[in-house]
């Protein structure tokens, strides 16, 4: 029996359980695991005979604690290769206005930015309290990582949709020398 403790922000315990229920059941029945939920302390406890499907849920708990819907988190289950990377902007900030402009600069103008990142590299992101959290492949994580990372060094963002743009481009490149 293999288990994980994990904590998750009390705001997102309802995301988390769904409605009725529906939410942790799927990840239990989808995981082959047992989740026992704290909703007052925000702990989750995963218990499960499978180690990778306690893994596999747990990075589905910490994604929906890290502001994912759990239809979007649930691209962790999917495919066995998709990952969750979470930066935490806590270190780089000394102000709650540093902090709230770095979010500014990553989300974009109604969401922009984080769209643009989101459609350039096949991911997902979620600019939650003092994290940015990406779910996706490994090769587009690292990619859409650089690039939130860029934002936050403070390069322009035109600058940055260039990069992804040059990134896309030779990925094409390496799909299509690898089929010819």
């Amino acid at each position: 029996m293999t288990k994980r403790d994990t904590k998750v922000s009390t705001s997102r315990i309802g995301a988390l359980i769904g409605k009725s229920g529906s939410t942790k059941r799927e990840i239990e029945e989808k995981t082959g695991v047992t989740l026992q939920i704290d909703s007052e302390e925000g702990l989750v406890s995963i218990e499960g005979d499978d180690p990778v499907g306690v893994m596999t849920a747990a990075n589905v708990v910490s994604a929906i604690g890290r502001g994912f819907s759990p239809e979007r988190a649930f691209r962790l289950l999917d495919e066995e290769d998709m990952i969750l990377d979470v930066i935490d902007l806590a270190d780089l900030v000394g102000t709650t206005r540093h902090l709230e402009r770095l979010r500014g600069r990553i989300i974009g103008k109604s969401g922009t930015s984080r769209a643009q990142i989101e459609d350039m590299t096949g991911t997902e992101i979620s600019v939650y309290g003092k994290t940015v959290a990406i779910i996706g492949l490994p090769e587009q994580v690292e990619i859409a990582r650089k690039a939130v990372e860029m934002l936050i060094q403070g390069v322009p963002h035109e600058n940055v949709y260039a990069f992804l743009d040059r990134k896309k481009k030779e990925a094409r490149q390496t799909m299509l020398d690898y089929y010819s």
